[in-house]
């Protein structure tokens, strides 16, 4: 056999097959390239070009109004504040002390009661009667004040009414008995009077 010698037909074909199987690879590659890179701008929509917004900076003299209105505001709410919690205040002092003043009505009660009974003994009373004259002078400065009710019209506001009676001689809701001296301080009521009305 000589080295010159050519291949037959069936060993054209097959290198004819080789050399094209390359090819045909090259070929499934590059299209998966471009698949992919189909996929990519699919997935990325194109960017619309916004238009640019330009914010509108405020003058001085409206940073200016602004901050003096906010500084007004809060001004008028500490003073308002203020004026509320010294309301709260005195009304819970008055409260307090109101309150306080009512534990010693029953006092003046007993006081009252000693008064009305008869007694020989002059020194006895006359004790009693300045006991009673000094109650009445420091309820005073504290402030409290009886409440008028014999003779005067009924006040649901003031008076306490336990009992009714017909009388043609008294007037429509008039007070003909007090039963238990009432107390204010100022216009808060301490004690409602206990009283008998007519008509």
């Amino acid at each position: 056999m000589s080295k010159d010698k050519k291949p037959t037909a069936p060993e054209q074909q097959d290198e004819k097959k080789e050399e094209a199987a390359p090819q045909e690879s090259e070929k499934e590659i590059n299209s998966e390239e471009i698949n992919s890179q189909d996929l990519k701008s699919e997935k990325q929509p194109e960017k619309k070009a916004e238009p640019e917004k330009k914010a509108k900076k405020p003058s001085p003299a409206e940073e200016m109004a602004a901050l003096n209105d906010k500084y007004l505001r809060l001004c008028a709410e500490y003073d308002n504040f203020r004026k509320r919690s010294q309301r709260e205040r005195d009304s819970l002092y008055a409260d307090i002390k109101a309150d306080t003043l009512k534990k010693f009505l029953p006092v003046y009660d007993n006081l009252v009661r000693a008064l009305e009974q008869p007694t020989a003994d002059e020194a006895y009373r006359r004790g009693v009667e300045m006991i009673m004259s000094q109650f009445n002078s420091t309820m005073e400065k504290l402030g409290v004040s009886e409440i008028e009710s014999l003779g005067q019209k009924f006040d649901p506001s003031l008076h306490n009414a336990v009992m009714h009676v017909d009388d043609e001689e008294k007037g429509e809701n008039e007070i003909v008995e007090v039963f238990q001296k009432g107390f204010k301080m100022g216009d808060k009521v301490i004690r409602f009077a206990m009283v008998k009305v007519a008509n």
